[in-house]
């Protein structure tokens, strides 16, 4: 990408799209194309159609998504399948109908089975049976990779597909029904420290095993990978065989209590923490391959702890009274 190409941020009002806009202007791209979703709404093919005729994006990074942790995907399956796989399916055909050079569709770990080797390879997309919580969001991820796979196969274009963690940072959904792990947790030990409460309950036993990577560097892996030069773009694309996917994680994991108590720790919160075994743990164990990404030249900068007490900060810049900051995914 060029500093003056016409680049559509899909979804740059949440979590990861925000961080990819401040990561393009840092780095002097200037020719940014934002909507709103009052502004564009990408579940309407004619909207999103009519949007890709009027404006012709050069690049096209797809960071909008309904997004939310266990619960939300436990409570609202059918609309994390809909809406998801009707932004894949407008944002890529779109964009191969109006020549878009490059696109970087943002997946979730969830698309790997539940059960697979560890740490997970890109292969091993489709290999076992997935999640049951979050299955349904899962697969419209999975329809989206395969959409890129596709149009590269029959088309020959240039559409990649990157596999993020468990991501958090500045900018993130505080809402105990909807938020990941990260902010749900930030959110119960700030209320339990005001209330100077004893303990704070946690779903699960605490045994799983999660990575972790900020959103700011994220950001930057994305940015990163859409900068490459054309040849190694194209490698990072798949072939017939390989599909066009590249992990981007920290590579490091520690248990949800490890999590939890660094949380505690960043926020203040010194009551004990009570896991409840009844409810569900999730995937037991969750960490990426990060070796193809660091064959292109990144890694992760930002350890988890810095991380955790910049996103608190967040969460204070943003918290006003008894009134908690929501913030949806898109």
């Amino acid at each position: 990408m060029e500093k003056g190409s016409k680049i559509f941020v899909a979804g740059h009002r949440g979590l990861v799209g925000s961080a990819i806009v401040r990561t393009l202007q840092t780095e002097g791209f200037h020719n940014l194309v934002l909507r709103t979703r009052a502004e564009l709404d990408l579940l309407d093919l004619a909207t999103v159609r009519r949007f890709f005729k009027e404006e012709k994006p050069e690049y096209v990074l797809i960071a909008a998504a309904r997004v939310g942790g266990i619960v939300a995907n436990n409570t609202f399956p059918a609309e994390f399948i809909h809406e998801n796989t009707l932004i894949a399916a407008h944002l890529i055909d779109e964009s191969w109908r109006n020549g878009v050079r490059r696109v970087l569709y943002l997946g979730s770990s969830c698309i790997y089975p539940r059960d697979c080797p560890q740490p997970i390879r890109e292969q091993y997309m489709l290999t076992g049976p997935l999640e049951a919580t979050n299955r349904a969001y899962a697969v419209a991820k999975i329809a989206g990779v395969e959409m890129c796979w596709s149009y590269n196969r029959e088309y020959g274009t240039q559409f990649l597909a990157a596999m993020p963690t468990n991501l958090y940072g500045p900018g993130d959904k505080y809402d105990l029904q909807g938020s990941h792990v990260i902010p749900a947790l930030i959110m119960k030990c700030h209320e339990a420290k005001i209330a100077e409460a004893a303990d704070i309950v946690i779903w699960g036993t605490g045994s799983p095993l999660r990575e972790f990577l900020y959103s700011e560097d994220a950001a930057s892996a994305f940015v990163h990978l859409m900068s490459l030069p054309d040849s190694r773009f194209r490698h990072a694309c798949g072939s017939a065989d390989t599909p066009p996917i590249v992990n981007v994680g920290s590579g490091v994991e520690l248990t949800i209590r490890d999590l939890a108590e660094r949380v505690c720790a960043a926020v203040g919160f010194k009551g004990r923490l009570k896991f409840d075994s009844e409810k569900p743990d999730g995937t037991p164990r969750k960490l990426l391959d990060v070796s193809r990404l660091a064959s292109f030249g990144w890694k992760a900068q930002t350890p988890l702890d810095a991380g955790l007490k910049r996103s608190y900060a967040d969460f204070l810049s943003r918290y006003s009274g008894n009134e908690i900051p929501l913030r949806t995914g898109r």
